[in-house]
């Protein structure tokens, strides 16, 4: 590609022209935008093949994939369907398939755009430590989840996951691409040694589900208003930024709607009981 976006419109062209598969190499953001092609062309047949070579590579992390699994054949990789979510705040509409991340989650974002030389753990790592240290904001944020009551709290960020990471954190361990459901993580105001604690146990995939500034669960909807103008990333690209005004957000999740290699659960074996 020869810049942002046009992986979204050859993506949507191939798949109209009639295309079985279509393949993206690249990040997170380019599988985003190649996805998002894919999704609006509204072809549901075609089959979505990303290939990892980014930073991160947290959506092909939660298809189960290697790092060169196209390059050698393999009895557990096979097209499946799996759930995407989709973003929308006035006449904005995105879909994304990895995650969701508001507030904390989109400052890192912009800050990881800052780094150079850096990848993997070490990037998010370093953008983590910087937004704690100098973007640290906690705006007043109303929050829906389904038809749940709405919680209005100092928000530090809030995350929507389809797949477990988010640039290299695991984020939502149980978190499932074909379960019909988003595991969220909303954070309230947690101090910043609080949120050390935390970004460490991400890390070490050993993380607390009791912390009481910190809700957990898993819905298909989330509605969120902020009294400072969001910023919001969907698979690491920005929906949002502050300068963009934006203080509303309504998101969903949309069961089965992409198809694309993975590699698929085992199924148990028949009569294991023995009987």
């Amino acid at each position: 590609t020869r810049g942002p976006g046009e992986a979204e419109e050859l993506a949507r062209r191939a798949a109209a022209e009639g295309f079985a598969v279509v393949a993206a190499a690249g990040g997170d953001g380019t599988i985003h935008e190649a996805a998002n092609g894919l999704l609006r062309s509204g072809m549901t047949q075609v089959i979505f093949a990303p290939i990892p070579a980014g930073s991160a590579n947290d959506y092909v992390h939660g298809l189960g994939l290697s790092g060169d699994w196209w390059r050698r054949p393999d009895a557990g990789v096979a097209p499946g369907w799996v759930d995407v979510g989709v973003a929308r705040s006035g006449d904005r509409k995105r879909f994304f398939v990895n995650g969701l991340g508001a507030g904390f989650n989109g400052l890192v974002t912009r800050e990881a755009r800052r780094i150079r030389r850096l990848r993997g753990l070490a990037l998010y790592g370093l953008a983590v430590l910087r937004v704690i240290a100098f973007h640290y904001s906690c705006p007043v944020t109303t929050v829906r989840l389904d038809d749940g009551e709405s919680v209005t709290t100092p928000t530090l960020g809030l995350s929507l996951a389809l797949g477990r990471r988010e640039g290299n954190f695991v984020v939502a361990p149980q978190a499932s691409l074909d379960d019909g459901l988003f595991d969220y993580v909303h954070g309230g105001a947690a101090s910043r040694r609080d949120l050390l604690v935390f970004m460490a146990q991400m890390a070490a995939q050993r993380l607390r589900t009791d912390h009481p500034l910190v809700r957990m669960g898993r819905c298909r909807k989330a509605v969120l208003y902020a009294e400072a103008p969001l910023i919001v990333h969907l698979d690491g690209e920005f929906f949002c930024l502050p300068e963009d005004g934006l203080h509303d957000l309504e998101v969903e999740l949309l069961p089965r709607a992409l198809r694309v290699f993975r590699r698929l659960p085992t199924a148990p074996p028949a009569n294991s009981s023995g009987g």
